[in-house]
């Protein structure tokens, strides 16, 4: 039946069915054809009756609210709708014809039609009805010019653009006026101060990424290939910008603008809602035709309700580049895909990837979502130019949890994000009555004893204090109640070894993020090897097609053409540039990371940033480049006239926190924590063969092909950044002007690979007395034999060593006062 009507007049005789006997009959023949799938939501016309007189429902009249019922948007959409002539409101966010019910184009609104309310190009006359400010300001943030990833990619193929954050996928601009910039005054303040201290990222303006070589320009890579990252950086890094709706595989799926978050897809991205008339069997599609947002927006599917912005939805994005979004899941990307599935199959692709299953974050784990933490700030942007996660973010550790002698509200502005090398200090921090001005669409939750403060002066409008507890609400619904640090410390809830560490050795929470201890496990992709392969088949004899790929900037800016405007995705623009990409690794590690210090001047994990050894293939199939590691300009990075290699060591939060910490061994007694890098490994720069060989290491077969080729000047490990003497060998999160490799001082404070030593070395044969002692010991069982034990004893002789000093010393001083006094006593009896 379906096969021989013409859409319009299956839409034209489902709407005569509608209004001659009450029956839809694309939803009747739906029925027929489609599976019955359980109702997940209320339907729109049991609750406002009018909205059935809306030509819209003709077609979507089974489709889930776009709000709950009883919510205050949904009513005000209603509301509006009805001022717009349409009592169902669907043109408030799809504009459209709600009078039409033949023919789906008019309806639709032809090209002013919105599939995508939330697209930064419509979502002025969408969302803007209502959120101006964060519409306003959307174009500024760092999800849509990934200028930091920009900088990052060009600064690892020769540093393109120098320390400068110049580049963004789009022309933009601050605005002319500091006080224009969201936040309070405390915080315009603050970030005033870093503009000054770091004008390379705090830019006043982004230039638009340069194109990428075209068709006919591809023998300038010979002269200049570095030219090829901006290949990579369109075809690759920033496919996931908010002005694109990106790439439709498995667990990509999502909107765009807005709709990125605020909509919820599922990995496989098919629609699994009520309406009829939206396909069910192909992808690219919402899971649920409803608002996901705060505590207060409920979205329910197949009977199961949930509230707040889903985590897959932000890992969506956040699975390359530091993989925040997966670790914080516990998902540790592998080349591998096994286990099999029952049908033999291997794991399926997650955002092109496979994964194992590692420790999820604590706070994953108690039911804390993304946005539990990070700020509308965060997210959203304040107005102005942040291009890096670091300068975005505002949040620290010791804002909720404050530290052994201070609670966070005791605390003073900037601790833990100096952007010094000192701690802060200053008067305490407080707390305050007022939220934010632009966020007052948001839950309004009971502020108990004021909102706690951010480090840079903004309020956590989902944290309070509560007497000398914290309670954060969370987006799903939890009040979660938690003790500072300062509580549990006096009610000895704290274990000798995290006093030993925060209060014992203070220069750990005076110098050292928390996380740096915290995190159970960070990703680590050691070398990034990436091919751009330029061969075009008209002057490449063996090639049997042209290497091409996808630009995604390209695309989004194909939207600013009047007729692409509203069009709901990008894959079918040919933006399509010369060049394929390809990348891989040389090894994954996931173990603890190594410590260097952030842009903030506090030590932190480090894990492999842009780490690229660039092959290029020129468009005649001949290599241009091969296995190279670009250099920055001489005297950069701690380098001298030669310059340094552009492999970076990034900074990192892991967001793989657990209430325990990292054992104090692990830093402390570690090459690979200090920066000195992971041993074993043969040297890069050398081609390493697999063949007939003699002893010595001669091939024999002049055939032998190298089992690896050589990084010519690759002389280390990918993981090394620095050497014995301090030297730097790698960049280390360029970005900011305090991060670098940790110093050889630094080095030596830090290692205590002598501890085991300085013991031994006489324990137990090598001194008498102590060989006394140890047979002593041994013969009447009390050799420690445990790590317990062991611990306890060292106690114990260091308790003992230190009387036994103490004594000394002072019974020296007794004994020579004693000695002074009879002296003196028996002069004067020899003078009388």
């Amino acid at each position: 039946m379906f096969d021989r009507m013409s859409e319009t007049t299956i839409l034209a005789t489902s709407c005569a069915w509608t209004r001659r006997f009450g029956i839809d009959l694309i939803t009747l023949l739906c029925c027929i054809a489609t599976p019955a799938v359980a109702v997940s939501q209320e339907r729109l016309v049991d609750h406002f009756p009018q909205a059935a007189e809306s030509g819209c429902m003709a077609c979507h009249g089974e489709i889930e609210p776009i709000r709950e019922i009883g919510s205050e948007m949904l009513n005000q959409i209603m509301a509006r709708g009805k001022e717009l002539g349409d009592p169902a409101g669907c043109v408030v966010c799809h504009n459209g014809d709600p009078t039409e019910t033949k023919d789906k184009a008019i309806a639709h609104g032809g090209d002013n039609f919105f599939p995508d309310p939330g697209s930064p190009w419509v979502n002025e006359e969408t969302c803007g009805q209502c959120h101006m400010e964060q519409v306003e300001i959307q174009w500024k943030s760092l999800m849509m010019t990934e200028a930091g990833k920009i900088q990052g990619t060009c600064w690892s193929f020769g540093a393109l653009t120098g320390y400068e954050h110049k580049f963004g996928n789009y022309a933009v601009e601050n605005p002319a006026d500091p006080g224009a910039r969201l936040g309070t005054d405390a915080y315009r303040d603050y970030m005033e101060r870093l503009r000054k201290l770091e004008p390379n990222v705090f830019v006043d303006r982004h230039e638009p990424l340069p194109d990428a070589v075209g068709f006919d320009e591809l023998d300038k890579l010979n002269d200049n290939p570095e030219l090829a990252a901006f290949t990579y950086i369109r075809q690759e890094c920033n496919r996931c910008h908010h002005a694109v709706k990106g790439r439709s595989r498995r667990g990509d799926f999502r909107g765009m603008g807005c709709s990125s978050c605020h909509i919820p897809y599922s990995n496989e991205g098919y629609y699994e809602g009520n309406d009829r008339s939206i396909p069910t069997d192909e992808p690219t599609h919402p899971l649920t035709h409803q608002i996901q947002g705060t505590r207060e927006a409920t979205v329910t599917v197949h009977g199961t309700s949930y509230h707040g912005l889903a985590v897959e939805t932000c890992t969506t994005c956040h699975n390359r580049g530091k993989r925040v979004g997966v670790s914080f899941q516990g998902l540790m990307e592998t080349p591998y895909t096994s286990p099999f599935s029952e049908t033999g199959a291997g794991t399926p692709d997650l955002h092109s990837k496979h994964y194992i299953a590692m420790e999820q974050d604590i706070h994953y784990q108690i039911g804390m979502k993304c946005q539990d933490c990070h700020t509308s700030i965060d997210v959203h942007g304040d107005g102005f130019l942040n291009p890096t996660t670091l300068a975005a973010v505002q949040i620290e550790c010791s804002d909720c949890h404050g530290t052994p002698d201070k609670f966070p509200w005791e605390l003073p502005l900037g601790y833990m994000d100096e952007f010094d090398m000192s701690p802060a200090d200053g008067d305490p921090r407080g707390v305050t009555d007022e939220q934010l001005p632009h966020t007052w669409a948001g839950y309004q939750h009971d502020k108990k004893d004021g909102y706690l403060l951010t480090a840079r002066g903004n309020p956590y409008e989902n944290t309070v204090r509560d007497g000398d507890e914290v309670i954060v609400y969370t987006a799903e619904g939890k009040d979660l109640r938690l003790k500072p640090l300062k509580k549990l410390v006096a009610e000895k809830q704290i274990s000798t070894r995290g006093l030993v560490a925060m209060q014992g050795v203070a220069k750990h929470l005076d110098r050292m993020e928390c996380y740096t201890c915290h995190a159970s496990w960070t990703p680590q992709c050691y070398g990034c090897h990436v091919k751009v392969d330029y061969s075009q088949k008209d002057r490449c004899p063996e090639c049997n097609e042209s290497q091409t790929g996808f630009d995604w900037v390209a695309a989004g800016r194909k939207h600013m053409q009047p007729e692409f405007r509203t069009t709901d995705g990008e894959e079918q623009f040919q933006t399509v540039i010369p060049g394929k990409v390809t990348e891989s690794r040389s090894y994954l590690r996931w173990e603890e990371p190594m410590m260097g210090i952030n842009g903030e001047g506090r030590v932190t994990p480090l894990a492999p940033g842009c780490q690229p050894s660039v092959t290029i293939i020129g468009p005649d199939g001949k290599t241009i480049l091969q296995n190279h590691i670009f250099k920055t300009p001489p005297g950069t990075e701690g380098s001298g006239e030669s310059g340094q290699l552009a492999i970076d060591m990034s900074p990192t939060q892991p967001h793989t926190m657990t209430k325990n910490a990292r054992s104090c061994e692990s830093c402390h007694a570690s090459d690979k924590a200090v920066g000195l890098g992971i041993p074993g490994t043969r040297p890069w720069n050398e081609s390493h063969f697999a063949d007939l060989e003699t002893t010595d290491g001669t091939v024999l077969s002049e055939r032998a092909r190298p089992q690896q080729p050589a990084i010519e000047n690759l002389d280390h490990d990918w993981s090394q950044i620095v050497d014995r003497d301090g030297n730097q060998l790698a960049t280390v999160g360029h970005h900011w002007k305090l991060s670098r490799a940790l110093n050889k001082d630094e080095i030596e404070h830090i290692q205590r690979e002598g501890t085991c030593i300085a013991c031994h070395q006489e324990i137990p044969a090598n001194s008498a007395a102590i060989n006394l002692l140890h047979h002593v010991a041994k013969y009447t069982g009390q050799l420690p034999e445990t790590n317990d034990q062991h611990a306890a004893l060292i106690h114990k002789i260091v308790l003992l060593s230190a009387w036994v000093q103490v004594t000394g010393v002072g019974g020296g001083l007794l004994v020579g006062l004693a000695g002074v006094t009879w002296w003196r006593r028996k002069r004067r009896a020899a003078t009388r």
